[in-house]
């Protein structure tokens, strides 16, 4: 049989409760819902990180994002950039003779050539590296060279390189990478998307465009769906959709007006940045019609490490990893074996210099330990948000990235938090004093686990 292709569909800011197969009333994504009927749907698939880009750093590597040095977001002081001694998915696939391609946003790694998406494993890239773009009025590039809008939504443009893509190696094995920058900000969307939402009097602007950016995605995602039934290679296509962090919940601006972005995220708590459940537990639709369960939900807990070496064997690619992986290879478990898989996951997320006790989590189980946020530590520089925002209209440069120490006074860490998953996924009954010794069992771990991962980034830095 021959080899089966891999799309791996990514949605950027997009909620556990932003699609109408996990429970929203209202939103219509009919054929992410195709998908999950012919497929898998998870309930317990976690995120890397609450953020883009050390999320993204975690799919492509397999490795938790500190080790790679993808710690935050601010690519002018190459915070995005996954280590060059790192091995995406796309190379090992690359190495197998897949053809690769990548389209959408990168955000883990710009102004140097050696972290472009081509010099990661992928031998076509259409998008762009920053962590945002417009939807009308873009600037995205094709292998190196920029192209600006010609009108189309961003969106459709993306979708149209996908199915150009598949349609061109339909004849060769492919690992494509589709990393849509929806329902991400700004709010932009034909009116026609917005317009059912807005219509029900439910929603503001800002919530009814949201739920039009996600629609029009989604209508994407059912021409790729039918790309790959019109060329007869959909049973031997491995199609994993998710999220690469919870949903933003906070303000945003839309035709000059900042307007709330409350709304479904589910049964938890938190948000994008935040190692809370709604932050960090996100979508996932999988499916292969030649290797997997149809109509399946899967409960166990799966985490973004475990897909390239998931993905990898299930393509019959024996890959040797040069760094330890701290994914696992989850494709028995996939297909109804029951297998020992990891009971214990880490989190933390704060900007620049890593704070251990700030945004911090670990699951064992059922059990979750969770140190709130330190305010101080979550504060992004203006200097470096005016970067962002420059990269919305300008080509692709290349220069030095700067990143001095970001001096701060930091209040005292709160206590930590312990919650029962199984009986209290809002995380609400705090039973730390319950329990002492899981607490302070579990504190001892992350704290282990967070030296660990700050001596391979460490390491990592000496290598670029």
């Amino acid at each position: 049989m021959t080899r089966p292709n891999v799309i791996v569909i990514l949605a950027d800011d997009l909620g556990y409760g932003d699609l109408a197969i996990y429970g929203n009333p209202d939103l219509k994504t009919p054929h992410l819902d195709r998908l999950a009927h012919n497929g898998m749907r998870f309930t317990q698939h976690y995120s890397g990180s609450p953020l883009c880009a050390p999320a993204r750093a975690s799919l492509l590597t397999g490795r938790y994002n500190h080790r790679s040095g993808a710690l935050s977001v601010e690519s002018n002081r190459g915070l995005d950039r996954i280590s060059l001694r790192e091995k995406t998915i796309a190379d090992v696939f690359k190495s197998a003779d897949y053809k690769t391609g990548m389209i959408g946003k990168w955000h883990n790694g710009l102004y140097d050539m050696r972290y472009h998406p081509n010099q990661r494993g992928f031998d076509e890239f259409c998008g762009f590296l920053n962590g945002g773009m417009g939807y009308w009025d873009w600037i995205i590039e094709y292998n190196g060279q920029p192209k600006r809008s010609d009108g189309q939504y961003l969106t459709d443009v993306f979708t149209n390189e996908a199915t150009q893509f598949i349609e061109r190696y339909k004849n060769d094995p492919f690992f494509l990478y589709v990393a849509y920058n929806t329902p991400h900000s700004p709010l932009e969307a034909p009116q026609a998307d917005i317009q059912p939402y807005s219509d029900t009097g439910k929603y503001n602007q800002a919530v009814s465009t949201l739920y039009g950016m996600i629609q029009r995605m989604d209508t994407g995602i059912g021409q790729i769906l039918d790309t790959l039934d019109e060329l007869g290679i959909a049973d031997n296509t491995i199609i994993l959709f998710t999220s690469d962090n919870g949903p933003w919940l906070g303000n945003d601006t839309i035709n000059g007006e900042t307007q709330s972005m409350m709304r479904f995220n589910g049964p938890f708590r938190g948000m994008k940045q935040d190692v809370l459940e709604g932050g960090i537990r996100v979508p996932a639709i999988l499916r292969w019609g030649d290797g997997l369960p149809v109509g399946h939900e899967f409960h166990d807990m799966i985490h973004f490490t475990d897909w390239l070496p998931t993905l990898a064997d299930a393509c019959g690619i024996g890959y040797q990893a040069q760094l330890p992986l701290d994914g696992l290879n989850q494709l028995q478990s996939l297909r109804g074996d029951k297998q020992s898989v990891p009971t214990q996951r880490f989190w933390q997320y704060n900007r620049y210099d890593p704070v251990v006790h700030c945004n911090a989590a670990m699951r064992d189980g059922q059990w979750k330990l969770y140190y709130p946020r330190i305010p101080e530590a979550m504060m992004k520089l203006s200097f470096d948000s005016d970067d962002y925002k420059a990269n919305f209209t300008r080509p692709h440069t290349l220069t030095e990235i700067h990143n001095p120490t970001v001096e701060r006074e930091l209040s005292e860490p709160q206590s930590p938090e312990l919650y029962d998953l199984a009986s209290d996924p809002y995380e609400n009954d705090n039973l730390a004093h319950q329990y002492p010794e899981k607490m302070s069992a579990m504190k001892h771990s992350l704290e282990n686990w967070f030296i660990s991962v700050e001596k391979d980034r460490e390491d990592a830095l000496t290598f670029n």
